[in-house]
């Protein structure tokens, strides 16, 4: 029996394309579920490798029929098909059985955001405590810059330029992009760097850093910020991601830039930053609906 392609192609993703840990997370439980039916069905562990097009429709078929939405099949036979390109490359395979396979649509589910108010009541709070600290300049750098977690668990003391109020990020696909830092996001950075010596380790280079003073996990940052919006009152389930979407939202609904939003965010399709014009309109819908004195009918 022959050994599983997982391993090597992610070793390939991490070495080569260099993909953050998340990312290398989510390829590994797509191609392990996909192994593990394969398993299931009586193949070897190897399987994964002699996949035709009948059997990745079957997969998906019947991922769907357990309820897995459209989003995460497209994901998952994405995963599948950068895993055969590589195999290809590699000259183990002849096809791409995931080519011209497309997963069953779902609606677009538009992201959860703060509204400025909600924001502001997040942040104004007194710290004193060394991780609240810590906490504080986390949650201002996602906001004022639109980072992704991955994103601001990877920034170096070396990135952040307080002069200039610029960041220095690497996003998906080790790509490096500049964005700037807000006053309150200075203001809070530079309170940590104050005393981030008190925890940090002494050759640790990460701007942030856990209670054990090595770069912070990304598990560890979602579980803060969740906590510091439960302390402070929020009725909703607050994530990284969330300020990430709140600051892409509240800056199109400013400026209408679609185009700088895009560069600001680092997404390579202005297709996906698209999503955020809907929520502009929802607003916009919303001031209509409240203001506009033939907007509502009559009871």
């Amino acid at each position: 029996m022959a050994d599983s392609p997982i391993e090597p192609f992610l070793a390939h993703l991490a070495h080569e394309r260099r993909l953050a840990e998340l990312t290398l997370d989510a390829y590994r439980a797509d191609l392990e579920r996909i192994g593990a039916w394969l398993t299931d069905a009586g193949g070897e562990p190897d399987a994964i490798i002699r996949l035709d097009q009948q059997q990745v429709r079957r997969y998906i078929a019947w991922r769907h029929r357990t309820g897995v939405g459209g989003r995460t099949l497209q994901r998952e036979l994405s995963s599948l098909r950068s895993l055969y390109r590589w195999l290809l490359r590699e000259g183990l395979v002849l096809n791409n059985p995931a080519v011209g396979i497309r997963a069953p649509k779902t609606p677009r589910k538009l992201p959860a955001t703060l509204d400025a108010d909600q924001l502001c009541n997040l942040l104004d709070r007194p710290v004193d405590d060394l991780l609240l600290i810590r906490d504080t300049a986390m949650i201002e750098l996602f906001y004022s810059s639109g980072l992704r977690l991955a994103e601001l668990v990877s920034v170096n003391l070396g990135d952040i330029d307080m002069a200039d109020a610029m960041l220095s990020v690497t996003g998906k696909g080790a790509k490096t992009r500049r964005v700037p830092v807000g006053t309150q996001a200075r203001e809070a950075v530079s309170h940590w760097m104050r005393v981030r010596a008190n925890l940090a380790a002494a050759d640790e280079q990460a701007l942030f850093v856990s209670s054990r003073g090595g770069r912070i996990h990304p598990r560890t940052v979602r579980t803060r910020v969740a906590q510091w919006a439960q302390e402070q009152g929020a009725t909703r389930n607050v994530h990284p991601h969330m300020l990430r979407h709140s600051f892409a939202s509240h800056l199109l609904e400013s400026s209408g830039d679609l185009r700088a939003v895009q560069e600001l965010l680092g997404h390579a399709d202005i297709g996906t930053t698209q999503i955020y014009t809907h929520l502009d309109f929802q607003h916009l819908a919303q001031v209509y609906d409240q203001a506009h004195p033939r907007a509502k009918r009559k009871r």
